[in-house]
């Protein structure tokens, strides 16, 4: 891996400050969207950095949720001020994402970078169409899923997190609104979950990259990026309440929106790159 030289170096810090500030308001905001923002980001600045190719996208999912975890802390402390968190669901789903981490975990190790593209970029356009098609306040049961339905549902959300690098809010947030949560409750019991998600699968992407260490960026943790992980998280810390804040100030509408262009356009650039063109 080439030295970066300081135009490069400065290039990187700025691309990541404003993608931790982008990532916390949009975590705080919707509920969703850290992940999906700064694994991208990620992923661009360890190519330019010339990182080994087989290394980048473990290395950028698993600093993704290594700076998950701050965010998380942090947009739970703004919503429970608001009293915005479902603790009933919170307690209920957290064995079943647990479970669905450590499975998301084995099979991170297994994938390739290319099939970590593939289960991300097609992630993105799914939520990107949920995003810009379902309405608000559209619900298909009345109440979140109870018995195998809720074991199979939260296992699931905790395995596709784990491997896209997010804290679970992107699936968490659609799944309880279309089950008749509120919006703002969604989000902040999103929040709340994505802890469940991103302290263990941080820790499995650390233990995966243990002895993989040939090709990675300077000071390295396994497939978790310390510096990377040390400049976005005053960002994403700050800015998450933020986020929290205008949710409950504004309709998030339009947003919601431009967050599904930007989840196209990176979601479908993810997957070329990850097909043998």
């Amino acid at each position: 891996m080439e030295v970066l030289d300081a135009g490069l170096l400065a290039q990187f810090i700025a691309l990541l400050i404003a993608a931790g500030a982008i990532a916390g308001v949009m975590a705080g905001l919707l509920g969703v969207g850290g992940g999906m923002i700064i694994v991208p980001v990620l992923l661009y600045m360890f190519t330019i950095m010339d990182v080994a190719e087989q290394h980048r996208m473990h290395l950028a999912v698993g600093t993704s949720l290594a700076t998950i975890v701050v965010t998380s802390i942090m947009s739970v402390r703004a919503h429970r001020r608001r009293g915005s968190i479902d603790w009933s669901i919170v307690r209920a789903w957290s064995p079943w994402i647990v479970a669905g981490v450590i499975i998301g975990s084995v099979i991170a190790g297994i994938l390739d970078a290319s099939g970590l593209k593939l289960v991300f970029g097609a992630a993105a356009l799914l939520v990107a169409l949920y995003m810009a098609f379902v309405p608000d306040k559209y619900t298909i049961a009345k109440e979140p899923p109870k018995g195998t339905a809720k074991a199979i549902t939260a296992t699931s959300i905790g395995g596709l997190s784990t491997l896209i690098g997010i804290g679970g809010g992107t699936f968490t947030v659609p799944t309880l609104v279309l089950c008749s949560v509120q919006t703002l409750t969604a989000v902040g019991t999103a929040a709340a979950v994505g802890l469940f998600i991103a302290v263990p699968g941080a820790a499995g992407f650390i233990l995966n990259g243990i002895g993989e260490s040939n090709g990675f960026p300077p000071f390295s943790l396994g497939y978790v990026n310390v510096p990377a992980f040390l400049i976005l998280i005053p960002m994403t810390s700050f800015f998450a309440p933020l986020g929290a804040r205008i949710a409950h100030a504004i309709s998030p509408r339009w947003i919601r929106r431009a967050f599904a262009v930007f989840l196209v356009v990176n979601g479908s650039n993810i997957l070329l790159s990850a097909l043998p063109l």
